[in-house]
């Protein structure tokens, strides 16, 4: 079954897993900890996304982000080839680091953001890592001391959470405290794993209530909400893809964009395709890269097969592509 698309939505929140390959250490000590969380604040600010929770366990991590004008994948594309460049190198290691892609559910706020906050910021609990909850407060890789006050971490947004209890910080706090004690005992939490329909609906069981009442959900596993919050989840979506699929239409291609970029540029498809760095075909690759990303949904992977190239190179291109377009006008008539 082919994989589905990220669904790349401004200003929403995805609850985000990454796993270390075949379930491998991906942070083996404070330095790593450190590099990957200065490298999350530095991709936050450059795509305006924001950190609600997090919690970096030996094999993974788990992220709460709400996202900001640029797609969720364009933070985790920076973030995770980079710290994954930084690992291999300081390791001295080779190959890849996380296990196949990362997973994002995006999540109705009104209904999940706290519970996931909760079950983000209780991991090392869960796991056996920290023994008891009073110890949580001043253990230093989850968002849970920074809400708390013991650790500071400046790209948190920290009055994400605690406004939801109290409008005074202290008694924010008190609140807060309690509920994340009170969700000591409630175990792995499957419901807020994952989305879909079954675990929207409260299981099969509710499920086969919705069927008795002859009510349709549409359902689908990134997202995690009610039924009405997935349709307009999805509608919206929908909405989005049009332009893209009328392109595609239109007969825009991978083919008929590099032809494009030749023609802006005034330089050969051979050219494009080739090995070599002088003048500006550097810059032409970038733009390639980021338009076919951005504007077609073409995968990193077959834009590095097109270029004869490696994937973490697309990302680099992609970066340039955005920078020269943001400073020079480029009309390719779609």
């Amino acid at each position: 079954m082919p994989r589905q698309r990220r669904i790349n939505l401004p200003g929403v929140i995805h609850h985000v897993i990454s796993r270390g390959i075949e379930r491998r250490v991906i942070f083996r000590d404070t330095a790593d900890r450190e590099e990957f969380l200065r490298r999350l604040g530095e991709c936050l600010e450059k795509t305006g996304g924001q950190c609600i929770a997090w919690a970096l366990m030996p094999t993974h991590f788990h992220l709460l982000i709400r996202t900001g004008e640029k797609a969720l994948s364009e933070l985790m594309r920076k973030l995770l080839s980079g710290y994954a460049s930084y690992f291999n190198r300081r390791h001295q290691r080779h190959g890849y680091l996380y296990q196949n892609r990362y997973k994002s559910t995006l999540c109705q706020e009104e209904s999940y953001l706290l519970e996931l906050v909760r079950y983000i910021h209780l991991n090392p609990i869960r796991s056996g890592i920290v023994s008891e909850i009073k110890f949580l407060d001043t253990y230093p890789w989850t968002g849970h001391s920074v809400v708390v006050g013991k650790k500071e971490r400046e790209w948190q947004k920290v009055e994400e959470v605690l406004a939801r209890f109290s409008s005074t910080r202290r008694e924010a706090v008190t609140k807060y405290r309690k509920f994340i004690r009170d969700g000591v005992g409630m175990g792995k939490r499957d419901d807020l794993r994952g989305g879909g329909l079954r675990r929207s609906a409260g299981g099969w069981e509710g499920v086969r209530a919705l069927e008795r009442m002859k009510e349709y959900w549409r359902g689908d596993e990134r997202i995690l909400g009610d039924g009405n919050f997935v349709n307009e989840v999805l509608r919206v979506v929908e909405e989005t893809m049009t332009k893209k699929e009328q392109l595609l239409r239109d007969g825009w291609d991978l083919e008929r964009l590099a032809k494009g970029i030749s023609k802006e540029f005034e330089i050969s498809k051979e050219e494009l395709r080739g090995k070599s760095r002088a003048g500006i075909l550097p810059m032409a690759r970038g733009v390639l890269s980021y338009l076919g990303t951005h504007e077609f949904s073409i995968s990193g992977t077959e834009i590095a097969r097109y270029l004869g190239i490696s994937r973490p190179a697309v990302s680099y291109l992609i970066e340039r592509g955005e920078s020269y377009l943001k400073e020079n006008r480029i009309n390719l008539t779609f």
